[in-house]
């Protein structure tokens, strides 16, 4: 009898029934105090040499039914390679299939970024000479909040990378490992330069709660953070007060949020124009930023993205609005596919954990071209 868990880290899913032991229908557990759903993760036991189809009932009332569209699943039969499989959205319904060729296999609503990693990514960067690790706080469930400084304390320029407020958006920490790696890479030209005149501030999970938690949007209070930085408390968001705290310490001079979108395929980046002190200054440093970013890969484009704000209209209760606001730099929401970049669809694997890394290795020209 085929058998379905999800009880390991960020595993989300509830086991409804199985039909003829051949359709397996499934339902997504919602964030805790929430309606937000949409992250699945589990894992399929006792299908050797069987087709299997699986059923997520009610696909219709997550938090993004849009992003179901033209979506494939990311299978693996060992947790670590990882590829897609095609779907349909039919009757409410997710519905996509798998022949076994191996006992068991993961399904995952992208590839997952487990908690567990994420603290190896923290120690193993924290022993470079470069980078300095700091515990800024708790959050509710008692998790550790991370900071990353990498580069001179007394540098001119503080630059601030964040990711993962979403906890169910895990490129967001795929990109944040390949940025991390580029900027301990001694052998990198663009690495060395800018370090001679910025300071790197980096949390690569503001959210490990909802992570372990498997949450899709939410931490442990049922909370989005990203609806936090103009009310942010260590009762129901720690994790937005203890990082403003040393943004306060430490400066900010650009800031780029990084997150993954439910139903745009393609990687862009949301600027901050509705703020009341945007003015031409920071609009040309947006497009420029923008125009540097798609000239150092093919993966970024700024045709497609979200409506902009009108002035004066933002909401400071989103990060890249209120540090923005808060602090007068350049201040960006950076956005990626959970399906594939439509630009350079790859149909094996999709938007990918290898190429988030790439693209958090990219930006850094940009980066470096905004500071000349």
């Amino acid at each position: 009898m085929v058998q379905i868990n999800s009880q390991f880290s960020a595993g989300n899913i509830h086991h409804h029934n199985t039909v003829d032991d051949k359709i397996v229908e499934l339902k997504i557990n919602n964030d805790y105090k929430s309606d937000f759903k949409q992250w699945f993760y589990f894992k399929a036991n006792n299908a050797l040499d069987r087709t299997l189809e699986f059923h997520i009932l009610d696909a219709d009332k997550s938090a993004y039914p849009d992003g179901w569209s033209d979506y494939q699943v990311c299978c693996s039969y060992d947790g670590v390679e990882w590829f897609r499989i095609p779907t349909r959205f039919e009757n409410n319904k997710l519905v996509f299939s798998l022949s076994f060729e191996h006992s068991c296999a993961y399904f995952a609503y992208f590839e997952p970024y487990s908690y567990e990693r994420h603290l190896q990514l923290v120690q193993q960067a924290g022993m470079h000479p470069w980078c300095e690790h700091q515990v800024l706080g708790s959050t509710i469930d008692g998790r550790e909040i991370n900071l990353l400084s990498i580069g001179n304390a007394e540098a001119k320029n503080n630059v601030w990378f964040i990711a993962r407020q979403h906890p169910g958006e895990t490129m967001a920490e795929w990109f944040m490992e390949g940025l991390i790696n580029r900027l301990l890479d001694a052998n990198d030209g663009v690495t060395r330069s800018l370090l001679e005149s910025c300071c790197f501030h980096l949390v690569p999970n503001m959210n490990p709660d909802g992570t372990e938690r498997g949450h899709l949007r939410t931490n442990a209070k049922g909370v989005n953070l990203n609806r936090e930085w103009d009310k942010a408390s260590q009762e129901n968001s720690p994790e937005v007060f203890f990082v403003q705290q040393a943004m306060h310490d430490k400066g900010v001079d650009l800031f780029i949020d990084v997150h993954g979108d439910e139903g745009l395929p393609y990687n862009f980046l949301a600027g901050c124009e509705g703020i009341p002190r945007y003015d031409e200054p920071l609009a040309n440093q947006e497009k420029a930023f923008k125009d540097n970013f798609k000239v150092a890969t093919p993966e970024f484009q700024d045709t497609y993205g979200y409506p902009k704000d009108e002035p004066g209209k933002a909401d400071l209760s989103i990060g890249s609005s209120w540090v923005g606001q808060t602090f007068g730099c350049l201040s960006m929401t950076l956005e990626m596919p959970f399906k594939d970049n439509a630009n350079l669809p790859d149909i094996e694997k999709g938007w990918s954990s290898e190429r988030c890394m790439l693209l958090g290795g990219a930006i850094l020209q940009p980066v470096l071209l905004h500071f000349k």
